[in-house]
């Protein structure tokens, strides 16, 4: 793995405007109700089917996730390529079953979805998620071929956390969490609205009684503080995006990941016109919108 160059991780330490750049839902007065559009729609994708909810990949009461099986063959045969969704939530709060509505746009194009659940804060860190996610991704590329995924076409994607979550994914020594795994187990990553240095959101008061995190913490849970991962048998890029209408700091932290990873291993890293923290994920799922185009790139569809 290559060092990470040196790079500005300065910023603003104002708990009142470190507050207001990453407090989304207060800066989303509309926030409420896109939540519940997003769950009722969920709702209604798995009475719908097909749904295979609550596997489980670990032991803990959260370590569930749901298999959307792939609407169609692939083209050209085999496997269905496999989009592993990391839902946000800012590492504290919503749930796999709010994000199914994602599911069947990309189910139609014959890909197979998977979408994991993890223990929230405060009652555990944002290393120990960080583990979950790797154990949930270990037991995707162990058993998604019963369902009908191709274990060696895994792309990641995540929201806020989630995006935080699949950059650290690319950055898993996966060998040494099983002998059986490959080290490019992930075969590319999507990060939407990610948060890549924790440092910040350390100092915001409204997330930190919640997060508890710490200094060592930081540094073992950043993207930006490890070392890049390197592509790994042409595999690894990551695209990073953002809305164009969150705040400075999030369209900061996108830009970080490429200074710290570099254009070969980030190269899309781009503000998203007229979106919200919360608008830009509607777009995952719209054909003719440019986050489903990229979306549909890394996934090879």
């Amino acid at each position: 793995m290559t060092q990470c160059p040196a790079m500005d991780l300065s910023f603003n330490r104002d708990p009142a405007w470190l507050d207001r750049e990453y407090n989304n839902r207060a800066l989303v007065p509309e926030h409420g109700e896109i939540l519940a559009r997003w769950a009722q729609a969920s709702h209604a994708v798995r009475a719908q089917g097909p749904c295979l909810p609550d596997l489980r990949y670990g032991h803990g009461p959260a370590e569930l996730l749901d298999v959307f099986p792939a609407l169609k063959p692939p083209a050209g045969g085999g496997s269905a390529p496999v989009l592993f969704f990391i839902h946000g939530g800012y590492w504290r709060s919503l749930d796999k079953a709010d994000h199914s509505f994602l599911a069947p746009a990309f189910q139609r194009l014959g890909v197979c979805v998977v979408v994991p659940n993890y223990a929230l804060c405060p009652a555990v860190t944002v290393p120990d998620i960080t583990l979950q996610m790797v154990q949930a991704l270990a037991w995707t590329h162990r058993h998604i071929g019963v369902h009908g995924g191709d274990a060696t076409r895994i792309t990641v994607a995540g929201h806020s956390a989630g995006g935080h979550l699949a950059a650290m994914m690319l950055a898993c020594r996966w060998p040494e969490v099983g002998a059986d795994l490959p080290a490019a187990l992930v075969r590319n990553a999507l990060s939407i609205s990610g948060v890549f240095d924790l440092e910040p959101v350390r100092n915001a008061p409204f997330v930190q009684p919640s997060l508890n995190l710490t200094p060592a913490q930081v540094h073992k849970a950043s993207p930006v503080r490890l070392p890049s991962p390197g592509l790994r048998d042409g595999r690894g890029r990551l695209y990073a995006v953002a809305g164009g209408d969150e705040s400075s700091e999030f369209r900061r932290q996108n830009r970080l990941i490429r200074e710290a990873w570099g254009r070969e291993l980030v190269p899309v890293c781009e503000d998203l016109a007229g979106l919200n923290h919360f608008s830009v994920l509607d777009r995952l799922v719209e054909p003719k919108h440019r986050l489903h185009a990229l979306a549909r790139e890394l996934l090879g569809v």
